[in-house]
């Protein structure tokens, strides 16, 4: 039986929208980094282990997600997205902070940057429209 905790958690990601979900993913990434870092420092092998191979996770799933095919810039992404899984591989081998530390450093930007392309979108009323192409057909920005 999940706690009444637990289950709020997860309402809150099932009733996320795609924006929110990113920055979901993004607050939990830098937050198993800035953990890791904690650990590592504090010389908790298993500890900086288990957050090291989480952040890794989602790093995987970010990358599995960018559609190549409708955006110019996911390649430069993937590109970091693969330099940050290396680094962490190597992070966790060698127990070097450092590394832990640059991968937190190049992803917190882009943190801020999708919560504020969130906060954006989530700011758009529900009723705002827009035009496709030349058939003038509406659709309804979500």
């Amino acid at each position: 039986m999940s706690s009444p905790y637990q289950a709020y958690k997860d309402s809150a990601i099932l009733s996320a929208s795609p924006s929110r979900l990113l920055t979901m993913l993004y607050d939990r990434l830098l937050l198993d980094l800035n953990c890791a870092k904690d650990a590592l420092e504090i010389e908790d092998a298993a500890t900086a282990t288990y957050r090291i191979k989480h952040a890794g996770d989602i790093v995987a799933a970010l990358a599995g997600s960018l559609r190549r095919d409708r955006w110019d810039g996911a390649d430069g992404l993937l590109g970091l997205y693969i330099y940050v899984s290396n680094a962490l591989v190597r992070a966790s081998i060698y127990r070097d902070v450092q590394l832990v530390d640059e991968c937190a450093l190049l992803l917190e930007p882009l943190r801020q940057a999708w919560h504020q392309a969130a906060d954006s979108l989530s700011s758009t009323p529900e009723w705002e429209t827009t035009t496709l192409s030349e058939t003038a057909e509406v659709v309804a920005i979500a």
